[in-house]
């Protein structure tokens, strides 16, 4: 087991508060960032503010995972630290992928942008353009990116029991409004392992109740992940592992990068619960599109610098995956194409956190201050998404906003 260093490994002591770094670069999404190198001395001063933060945030309780911390592109505070595989004491390294969960939505939300800037799809399509039997009405692509489509969530339904339904009544004031109720019993769940086409072929035999209309309230909802990813295939012909590993990893260097399917059981690696007890392996583990993405916090990196600098996307489109499009709540989170937003007075945060079995994954961009944090870990500890905070170095604000899982 490796114990954490400080990259470059120097004295906080030798700078004084004066020479706080100041950021070299403003940026607008509008265009690809070009970086500023920082100094060894700049190096220093971030590492030396964030090595206590990661001691106390995460290593003192129980953090098991890797750590990048970047600033203009450039890794200030790197470490990996605990078992990669408990039973046999593998240590995690460099190279050591971990299932990136939700964070994994960026990704799809990026591709598809990528074909519509390629012509292939609008994002006014409707789905049923791309996938002719889908059971329900009046959903386009930017519904689904956006988690504005009311559509149910297959990691409850297809496991069965009881359902959310909406219906039409009139309240006391003789209007007519809408209604959740439960349903139960309606459908005994899907048996085996379930691939993005069987969470497909379920909705079309069982059409589980929608959780609202289309377009007109923010619901959080892996099913649209794991149709846009359909819809990948359909528009490019090609399985969405197989794309994205020829179309997005290895073309941008994520060397380690990697989609999870049904083809690649037989090397299912658990996750831990946080007395090291493993996960097992489940008949949901096998969609993606909203999960099942395997990463490390180096590719993850080299992810962030491509989208900074326009490579897989315009910074057009960025803007558009910026944008938030569900606030109908006051307060500062939003929801872009894919992206997580707290929208603050002075700049963006944007970011994605993850979560599925033990794995845990926060993806957090600092746009103005061209600063990343990411954090990926295999054992459950709830406190990675609350060292996201960590942000704090490089704004020289205490972060209060809490993100979310």
């Amino acid at each position: 087991m490796q114990k954490f260093k400080i990259i470059p490994v120097l004295s906080f002591l030798v700078l004084a508060c004066s020479n706080t770094p100041t950021n070299h670069i403003t940026t607008t999404i509008a265009k690809p960032v070009v970086y500023t190198p920082i100094t060894p001395k700049e190096k220093e001063y971030y590492a030396s503010l964030v090595a206590p933060l990661y001691k106390t945030m995460l290593l003192d309780k129980g953090f098991n995972g890797a750590i990048i911390a970047a600033k203009n592109g450039e890794i200030v505070f790197e470490d990996y630290h605990g078992w990669y595989d408990y039973k046999r004491k593998d240590s995690i390294t460099a190279l050591t992928p971990f299932h990136i969960a939700s964070t994994s939505k960026t990704f799809t939300a990026m591709v598809v942008l990528h074909l519509m800037e390629q012509g292939k799809l609008d994002l006014n399509d409707n789905v049923q353009k791309y996938l002719p039997t889908f059971p329900y009405q009046n959903i386009t692509i930017k519904d689904l990116l956006t988690h504005r489509s009311g559509l149910p969530n297959y990691v409850h339904f297809m496991e069965g029991g009881s359902e959310v339904e909406i219906i039409r009544k009139k309240n006391k004031k003789g209007k007519t409004i809408s209604v959740k109720r439960i349903v139960r019993g309606r459908t005994d769940g899907f048996k085996g392992i379930a691939t993005n086409n069987d969470v497909l072929k379920f909705m079309i035999t069982h059409k589980p109740a929608i959780e609202a209309s289309p377009n007109r309230v923010f619901h959080y909802c892996n099913t649209n992940f794991a149709l846009l990813a359909l819809i990948v295939e359909k528009v490019t012909t090609i399985d969405f592992p197989r794309y994205m590993m020829d179309s997005v990893f290895v073309p941008l260097g994520l060397k380690s990068s990697y989609v999870f399917s049904i083809k690649d059981t037989a090397n299912y690696h658990p996750s831990y619960q946080p007395n090291w007890a493993p996960f097992k392996f489940e008949k949901l583990d096998c969609v993606y599109g909203d999960k099942n993405v395997y990463s490390t916090v180096r590719d993850l990196l080299q992810w962030d610098k491509a989208l900074y600098a326009g490579k897989f996307v315009s910074p057009k489109s960025l803007e558009m995956a910026f944008t938030g499009y569900s606030n109908e709540k006051r307060g500062e989170h939003n929801y872009g194409l894919g992206w997580r937003l707290i929208e603050k007075p002075d700049q963006t945060i944007v970011y994605h956190n993850g979560w599925w079995h033990g794995n845990n994954a926060v993806f957090q961009r600092l746009i103005k201050d061209t600063a990343t944090i990411i954090i990926l870990g295999n054992k459950f500890n709830r406190n990675i998404y609350a060292a996201s905070k960590m942000s704090s170095v490089f704004t020289g604000l205490v972060d209060t906003t809490k993100t979310i899982e």
